[in-house]
């Protein structure tokens, strides 16, 4: 039994002896060293003093860069994840980042990022999450962004971005998570979304948004794993339409502080896990349906502001939405 442990404790060492020289022996890629070095010449000083040496995956005694992982691929290491966040880092997108051709995770959230996110993103063909936000970002999200086919998580929200949704981010066939709340987005949210198979999270509140949600579903079968949509402090008008309950996965739905009118249809109350609905601050009439007062899971209905017919009552107590980082974490 002593030899038989002694052999495992020899395999296991020999396993790990052989990992770090390999490591050891690994090169950086030029291509990710000449990028990450020009990415740190650009810089805040926040950054640079953790950016020890030439090397950002470590070498010749020194540590990885702080924020930079790297795995090795043949012969080689490369750059997989980058998150530089909450440093105060000011300037324009590095545009250099998107010469990591092997990135996974790219994270500058929380931090003063100003200009547009350069159309060169599209190369990032690895890519598993965005995040943006809480940046200064401006002008149009650029459509080459749909080219990143392994997106499941997009977080571009606190920032000043402009123009129109882009079509294009249909075209994310992994994307779970779509955060584009607070900034100044105008026209309609594209319906295209819909297509969408695995999208759990639609987060368009706090912009410039207009049209109805009738035209948001109009795609059959749209949305089919969508639990959370808050279209909440837009210019909506129209109605709630009857086909929304379709969505049989929502478990938040979000409508408050927007124009809309009508009366509430009561399929909405058949949504089997509808947990909290905000109707507030429109221009709702009617009565609520008494299947809403019956609803199993539905824990919160906020009604103030519009007007419902007296004797309409809400359903637990309304709570101020609060965002910290908790509501982000991947």
């Amino acid at each position: 039994m002593a030899r038989r442990s002694l052999s495992a404790s020899l395999l296991h060492f020999l396993f790990v002896f052989a990992l770090f020289h390999t490591l050891a022996l690994s090169k950086t890629l030029k291509r990710d060293v000449k990028a990450l070095n020009e990415i740190k010449s650009s810089l805040g000083w926040r950054v640079v003093y953790a950016w020890v040496g030439d090397d950002p995956c470590g070498g010749d005694g020194l540590q990885p860069w702080s924020g930079v992982t790297c795995s090795t691929q043949g012969d080689y290491r490369v750059v997989t994840e980058l998150e530089v966040y909450a440093v105060s880092i000011v300037g324009p997108f590095p545009t250099a980042v998107t010469n990591l051709l092997d990135l996974t995770r790219l994270d500058f959230h929380n931090n003063k990022l100003t200009g547009p996110i350069p159309p060169q993103i599209g190369r990032l063909k690895r890519l598993k999450i965005l995040n943006l936000r809480w940046n200064k970002l401006q002008d149009s999200i650029p459509p080459e962004i749909g080219e990143l086919k392994s997106l499941t998580h997009l977080y571009l929200s606190f920032n000043n971005f402009k123009g129109e949704i882009p079509r294009e981010l249909a075209n994310l066939p992994e994307l779970r998570y779509l955060y584009l709340q607070e900034n100044r987005f105008i026209g309609r949210i594209p319906a295209e979304l819909g297509t969408l198979q695995n999208l759990r999270h639609l987060d368009v509140g706090n912009n410039h948004l207009v049209g109805t949600i009738r035209e948001l579903i109009r795609i059959e079968g749209c949305f089919p794993a969508l639990r959370n949509l808050y279209l909440n402090n837009n210019y909506l008008t129209g109605g709630v339409p009857a086909q929304l309950a379709n969505l049989t996965n929502l478990e938040i739905l979000h409508l408050s502080s927007n124009k809309m009118t009508g009366v509430i249809p009561v399929g909405l109350a058949h949504i089997p896990k509808l947990t909290y609905l905000y109707l507030d601050h429109n221009q709702f009439t009617g009565r609520i349906p008494e299947a809403f007062y019956r609803h199993p899971f539905l824990k919160e209905m906020y009604i103030e502001g519009s007007s419902f017919k007296p004797g309409v009552n809400p359903i637990g107590m309304h709570k101020v939405f609060e965002v910290s980082d908790a509501d982000f974490v991947v």
